[in-house]
């Protein structure tokens, strides 16, 4: 299996949406939009909220793809963004 780094540096989307969650990055909230997000109450660590956030992703992504009517592309660059800032908060400070 690979791990959440690896994971992560594969991850393949579109400019556009890759652009537009780097642009939120700064606005991000984990206490606000991670608990949105996850509809969760007691927020799990950075690895374990980054491996939801992906699953949840991956959905988004597969909606996105099949053209689906009630893909929510808001919602997607919001996951993107809360998985950017969760990634970052897994890497060791340099």
């Amino acid at each position: 299996m690979q791990d959440i780094f690896t994971k992560l540096s594969t991850l393949r989307r579109p400019r556009l949406l890759i652009s537009a969650a780097r642009h939120g990055i700064e606005e991000y909230n984990r206490e606000r939009h991670l608990k949105q997000i996850l509809k969760m109450e007691r927020l799990p660590s950075p690895g374990e909220a980054a491996i939801r956030l992906m699953e949840i992703e991956q959905i988004f992504d597969e909606a996105r793809r099949a053209q689906d009517a009630s893909y929510n592309i808001a919602r997607h660059i919001d996951v993107l963004i809360a998985l950017m800032a969760e990634g970052q908060a897994l890497r060791p400070a340099r």
